[in-house]
């Protein structure tokens, strides 16, 4: 069963996808078990779209999907493959070289 969706995890969802006016709900009726697969599978219109909408995190909450990355929360992996670079890149962006690289690591993306 997918987690519930935190204060924080809504927060930053709709402020990814304010089109989706914090709907979390998914086409088959669940709720979405991640933030960031269903804006890139279905709100993201394009790679450059779903990296314009990470930049609208403030380092804070980009700080807290990099932490559901590393415990497994956060589904890092399963996003269209430009999608993974873009979150990389803003990471190492607003937050460090350093924390990109341990992620990456996390995930087995090296």
């Amino acid at each position: 069963m997918g987690r519930k969706f935190s204060e924080t995890d809504q927060k930053i969802f709709d402020k990814l996808a304010p089109e989706l006016s914090g709907d979390t709900m998914s086409a088959s009726g669940h709720n979405y078990p991640f933030i960031l697969r269903p804006i890139s599978h279905k709100v993201a219109e394009s790679g450059e779209d779903f990296k314009n909408r990470l930049e609208k995190l403030d380092t804070d909450e980009l700080d807290y999907l990099v932490q559901l990355a590393m415990e497994g929360k956060e589904d890092i992996r399963s996003l269209e493959e430009e999608d993974i670079d873009s979150f990389m890149e803003i990471v190492e962006e607003k937050l460090s070289t350093e924390k990109m690289k341990e992620l990456k690591a996390k995930l087995g993306l090296v």
